[in-house]
């Protein structure tokens, strides 16, 4: 073959991709690590991978971000699987999600729709569609009704944080559960779950219908959200962020970073981000720039940070990405110097070694 002669783009062109092959005994862990030679989104999920590993091996407090319909698209299972196994350490979900996880951990379903399915005869049975799924609108009003029987049994002389009361929601499903989700895995596993939209989501109807039929007083105190999450930041070390579904639901990690001035730290960042979303971002911005507008997909970041954008749906990355963490974490897990927390009523404490 004849020598290819140097030119300017030589200095660029230096590492290219490999297709990928069909091999019928290698572990999705495998299949990840040959899609790393691609391009596009195969390259953002194999790089995913590799990031997550690299979060634990360094003793990163983790941050899992979530929002959407992950619960009905069947992806319950995979979040606590990683929340047992203490591969994240701090939850920050949308109230649809905690909503949802609530409604199956009940031991209620999700269930496949087909297109041919009317809206109106839907309707007319009181069946909820979401995308491609549906939902009993009857046990949806008993999740509601539950979590107003745990707010009657709470001290009402005083108000509550949104993570200390998904916390309790958590202890009392464990009760009851036969099998865990997301609160029931936290609440075991010690992993604070943090709520920013409470009032937008299905999760206040439960606690608008206890007001209304019992008149009690429950209220929350947001302001307390936002102290623990301004104390976790500030104890943190370093820190990465895993986020699926809208970037939105990185907000409120984005907000301890901006009030540290508060508590007169520096803003340190991210040492490592994912994003795995549907959201219209263009590639180009995955990669830290000076000046560049990549805080809109992964929020404040150290310089020199790792990242990886995955521009896919959750459901059709969390399967592999998480069953390859199955097959490759253990080792990463053993020696990790992981953040502890305690839940003594309304105040939560960080330790982090």
């Amino acid at each position: 073959m004849t020598a290819q002669k140097k030119t300017k783009a030589s200095k660029f062109l230096t590492v290219p991709t490999r297709p990928i092959p069909v091999d019928r005994d290698r572990s999705v862990a495998g299949l990840l690590e040959k899609m790393e030679g691609a391009g596009f989104g195969a390259k953002q999920l194999a790089e995913a991978h590799r990031i997550w590993l690299d979060m634990l091996d360094d003793n990163s407090t983790i941050y899992l971000c979530g929002s959407g319909n992950l619960i009905p698209s069947g992806m319950r299972r995979l979040l606590a699987y990683v929340i047992k196994n203490r591969f994240v350490d701090v939850l920050v979900l949308s109230g649809s999600v905690i909503f949802h996880d609530i409604h199956e951990t009940l031991g209620r379903n999700h269930y496949q729709a087909h297109p041919s399915m009317d809206d109106e005869e839907l309707e007319g049975a009181e069946v909820a569609r979401i995308g491609d799924m549906l939902a009993n609108h009857e046990e949806y009003r008993e999740a509601d009704e539950w979590i107003g029987s745990v707010i009657n049994q709470l001290e009402l002389t005083r108000s509550y944080s949104v993570r200390e009361f998904l916390h309790l929601l958590g202890r009392e499903l464990a009760e009851i559960a036969h099998e865990d989700g997301i609160l029931t895995a936290a609440f075991k596993s010690r992993v604070p779950v943090f709520c920013p939209d409470v009032l937008s989501t299905e999760l206040s109807v439960g606690i608008a219908r206890s007001r209304f039929e019992k008149k009690n007083q429950f209220n929350f105190d947001i302001t307390q959200d936002t102290m623990e999450m301004m104390q976790i930041a500030q104890r943190t070390r370093n820190s990465g962020i895993i986020t699926l579904g809208s970037v939105c639901s990185q907000n409120m990690v984005n907000m301890s970073e901006i009030s540290s001035y508060i508590t007169r730290t520096n803003v340190r960042g991210h040492k490592y981000a994912v994003s795995i979303t549907t959201d219209s971002v263009p590639l180009d911005i995955r990669t830290p720039s000076f000046g560049g507008n990549h805080t809109q997909v992964f929020g404040k970041l150290l310089k020199g940070a790792t990242t990886a954008f995955v521009p896919s749906d959750p459901s059709i990355a969390l399967p592999m990405l998480i069953t390859a963490l199955s097959q490759t974490a253990a080792k990463f897990m053993k020696g990790r110097k992981r953040p502890n927390f305690s839940f003594a009523g309304k105040d939560l404490g960080v330790d982090v070694p």
